[in-house]
């Protein structure tokens, strides 16, 4: 066992991986549950093809509870919503060869969260695409509350601000907030209430993703949890929505004070 007290996760990966003495690194997280062939099937692609580099593993939510069936259907893509060639994958089920990682730069030391997208897009710019596993699955437990999903959103947008990432995204958020739904609500006044429509329209195309991977969870909850898993799923997304908007900019701030980053998306 190697401890580094006060290491973040990236010193804590790259602690790890440079105490490795094998050729392929398998990530995973701590408290995720593995599917018993995981590692198997992570690293079956490097014997099909010597070539390969980086793998992408896939992850589910394991739920225990009505909110967290709603906050996974909510927050994490299911199979269908990945394209191999442009997914970027979390390192909680990832494999890469170490010579990639020591090319790469390894985990940025300097950055808490979403440091695995950094270096997702290092390996990116020499090993394009990524090998994709699917069936290669670390099962975790969504957040189990609205104040643990905050602080989780909160955080990751900090990292968005600190590493220059996601502009456009923040930018539709903030404008979608700030500027499209007062603004509806003032044209409603100005010219007909029938503009309200437009909040019904928006919130439709809103949820409808994560009402679609809801659907099939909804088959083995009580007529009770089914009630409240769909009306979660909207006060979710706005609460993440919020932590983001919250965060970004601290990041930024962080980002400015600290070392220039060059955008990234």
């Amino acid at each position: 066992v190697i401890e580094r007290p006060g290491a973040n996760i990236s010193q804590g990966r790259n602690a790890a991986i440079e105490a490795a003495s094998g050729d392929i690194i398998a990530s995973t997280d701590a408290g995720v549950r593995l599917d018993p062939h995981w590692l198997g099937v992570l690293v079956a692609p490097f014997g099909r093809e010597p070539q390969t580099r980086v793998v992408s593993g896939f992850f589910a939510p394991a739920p225990q509870t009505a909110f967290e069936v709603a906050m996974g259907a909510t927050v994490l893509p299911g199979r269908r919503d990945i394209r191999p060639e442009t997914f970027l994958p979390s390192s909680r089920s990832l494999a890469f060869r170490k010579e990639a990682w020591k090319e790469a730069g390894g985990y940025p030391e300097w950055l808490d969260y979403c440091e695995d997208l950094i270096f997702d897009f290092a390996l990116l710019e020499k090993y394009r695409p990524f090998a994709f596993a699917p069936d290669a699955i670390a099962y975790f437990r969504p957040r189990g509350s609205l104040r643990s999903f905050f602080q989780q959103y909160y955080r990751y947008a900090r990292g968005d601000g600190k590493a220059n990432l996601w502009i456009k995204r923040h930018v539709i958020r903030y404008a979608t907030y700030l500027v499209a739904v007062p603004g509806i609500a003032a044209l409603s006044v100005v010219i007909s209430p029938w503009l309200l429509l437009l909040y019904l329209a928006g919130a439709a195309v809103y949820t409808r993703t994560p009402y679609r991977r809801l659907r099939p969870r909804l088959r083995e909850m009580t007529p009770g949890d089914k009630l409240k898993a769909m009306a979660l799923v909207p006060v979710i997304r706005v609460v993440g929505d919020v932590a983001k908007m919250i965060g970004y900019p601290v990041g930024v701030a962080w980002r400015i004070r600290q070392r220039p980053i060059r955008p990234r998306r």
